[in-house]
């Protein structure tokens, strides 16, 4: 059960309620509410990471979907986990990313972004062990995206956490749809 109760969408005013407009009706953001305003920056920089960015969608929710399991967020494992298997991801790569790097499930990419995930979780700067193979792979700008996912996801990690936000009724329709996704 939540600490607090979550916000009336209806009482939003200024950008927050432009953006409610546009929101599905999760819980996270019906407790972001509060915030009055910065809902509307946390909604683009998420929609930044989750729509426009260049990183791989699949080695984006490893990372996301690790964040969740290293912070402890049931509510944003739970929340991506179902956009992984949106996104064609198999039970079985799920089940790895709780079981850590040395899953046998993941490719060489993969496994590099679990074990840069948990550094960065862990450490906050990633250890030249972790951070060199990656950079040696990706982009500088997928490299920054996925510091900033695993960035953001631990702030969304913190949020949901400390807040209790509680986790939709399984029948309870998102409305999430992202580029890409399978129906």
């Amino acid at each position: 059960m939540a600490r607090i109760p979550y916000f009336d969408p209806a009482k939003a005013e200024g950008r927050a309620r432009a953006a409610y407009e546009k929101l599905p009706n999760l819980n996270i953001f019906r407790m972001l509410g509060h915030s009055g305003d910065m809902l509307d920056s946390f909604i683009k920089l998420g929609n930044s990471i989750l729509v426009y960015g260049d990183l791989d969608p699949v080695l984006r929710e490893i990372a996301i979907v690790r964040t969740g399991v290293l912070r402890g967020s049931k509510y944003e494992v739970y929340q991506h986990e179902a956009i992984s298997r949106k996104l064609g991801m198999s039970e079985e790569l799920i089940k790895g990313i709780h079981e850590g790097p040395d899953a046998k499930v993941f490719d060489d990419m993969q496994r590099l972004v679990m074990r840069f995930t948990d550094d960065v979780v862990k450490n906050t700067r990633a250890a030249d062990a972790t951070f060199n193979p990656l950079a040696e792979k990706l982009s500088y700008k997928e490299m920054q995206e996925l510091v900033i996912t695993i960035g953001f996801y631990t702030l969304v990690s913190n949020f949901l956490e400390t807040f209790d936000v509680d986790i939709e009724d399984p029948d309870h329709k998102s409305g999430v749809k992202l580029p890409g996704m399978q129906d």
